[in-house]
């Protein structure tokens, strides 16, 4: 029998409520050892899916009063008897309970326990289980609907369906091979070859998905660069929402890196705004100058600041040059002054180029797009399952490679047994990315990701 568990479900710190839940064959029992309910009824005589009011109580001492959930096995988060102590918000409260509970039982959880235990109960696949914890940390409308939708079986039902062409393929070469006598009808290379180039397209487009997903969950390390003056530090405050720099009409006022994390559109971005890329007689600014160049070279996308009240300068021409070949968006700022700049070169050398007023919020919207056109959510359809995890992705990248190498041997003429052989190593991949056929390791691996109390 596996202990009966028990954890915190809600964040540390001071809130209205606080949740602790319990797991387990002894459950129930554990929480009647705690909970007074003023009906007089015990926890282990509730029905699933109710709720009674009353006291938590350590020996004599009263803790607080409380809300007791049950849901009976297998009808529960875990497949196992469950019971939800709700009770005020508070670290001391909160803790307090645990330990009452803990007292009289139960064991403290580890990270993903309960999620952990759901998947080994058959109430959710692996890709499903990892969902979770995307759902939890999600920082945007796509990245969630990209997890509920993982929760939902979308990814899994779409490794299902390239799992089930590939299933019926290795069963009639098999079935051919083995039982000759049996006149079995010779699956043909049109037929095979058919099957597993649909497989491979579905794997290709499924594994497309993943860059894209990341950066919505992840964010992006997104640099603010440009010579002084031209708008930086105010396009940082918009997007911050706040005055995150300083801004001044007075050449070198960002003389470090300056961070924060912002959402635009459905992206986080990590943004970095730098010291003004010129040439500088200061010994301080220029240190700053050489990190905004050394970051330039590292960052997931470049935001390239141009004033448009002015014509291109030659710290402008040096900037552009650096973007060549690189993620960039250039945005040309004070689309409220007259435009002296030559946007038609900026757009020559860099393709993704919008007008803004960074001091109104003019073309923000566009800035967006363009963003999401870079970094691939903007075609993302994240209701139809992607893959979310390096493991996934892995796996994913396997069964394309299994995949590949049977349409190459097929097409080399080699025997119908080759072909099988590749194809079952395609379908074990699969198994081992929905968790159908994975081993101990892996499972306590993804787990161990998780926040204790999920």
């Amino acid at each position: 029998m596996e202990h009966t568990i028990a954890a915190i479900s809600t964040p540390n710190g001071q809130g209205g409520m606080g949740v602790i839940r319990i797991s387990g064959e002894t459950a129930l029992e554990t929480a009647d050892k705690i909970f007074s309910s003023i009906s007089g009824k015990r926890v282990t005589e509730m029905k699933g899916y109710t709720a009674s009011f009353g006291q938590i109580k350590d020996g004599e001492e009263i803790i607080d009063d409380a809300v007791v959930l049950v849901f009976k096995a297998p009808h529960s988060y875990t497949g196992e008897d469950v019971a939800e102590i709700s009770c005020h918000g508070g670290m001391y409260i909160t803790k307090r309970v645990l330990r009452a509970v803990l007292n009289n039982g139960a064991v403290p959880a580890q990270a993903g326990e309960f999620t952990k235990r759901a998947f080994l109960n058959g109430k959710m696949g692996l890709t499903e289980a990892e969902s979770v914890m995307d759902i939890i940390s999600a920082g945007g409308q796509q990245s969630a609907r990209a997890a509920l939708s993982s929760l939902k079986g979308r990814l899994h039902n779409r490794i299902d369906n390239v799992k089930e062409e590939l299933l019926s393929l290795a069963a009639h070469l098999s079935a051919w091979a083995d039982y000759p006598e049996d006149e079995i009808p010779e699956i043909d290379d049109t037929r095979l070859l058919d099957g597993l180039s649909k497989c491979r397209s579905e794997l290709s487009n499924l594994l497309k998905t993943y860059d894209a997903g990341k950066v919505m969950r992840e964010g992006v390390d997104t640099v603010i660069a440009g010579r002084p003056n031209v708008g930086k530090s105010t396009l940082m405050n918009l997007l911050s929402g706040c005055e995150r720099s300083i801004v001044t009409n007075i050449p070198g006022t960002t003389r470090d890196i300056i961070e924060e994390t912002v959402m635009l559109g459905d992206v986080p971005l990590r943004l970095s705004d730098t010291a003004g890329i010129r040439s500088t007689d200061d010994p301080v600014e220029s240190i700053g100058v050489q990190r905004a160049k050394e970051r330039l070279l590292s960052a997931g996308l470049i935001f390239a600041v141009f004033d448009a009240s002015m014509p291109l300068s030659d710290d402008d021409m040096e900037l552009l040059e650096l973007l060549h070949n690189a993620p960039a968006v250039a945005i040309i700022n004070k689309s409220d002054l007259e435009n002296k700049i030559d946007v038609d070169y900026i757009k020559g050398k860099v393709p993704h180029t919008v007008m803004i007023s960074a001091k109104t919020g003019d073309g923000a919207d566009i800035l967006a797009y363009e963003v999401g056109e870079i970094v691939g959510t903007s075609s993302l359809d994240a209701s139809q399952g992607i893959l979310a995890t390096e493991r996934q992705y892995s796996d994913a990248k396997a069964a394309l490679k299994s995949v590949e190498e049977a349409i190459a041997v097929l097409k080399a003429g080699i025997t119908y047994d080759a072909v099988t052989v590749v194809i079952e190593e395609a379908i074990n991949s699969l198994l081992e990315l929905t968790g159908e056929r994975v081993t101990e390791a892996v499972v306590d691996k993804v787990f161990s990701h998780f926040c204790v109390g999920k």
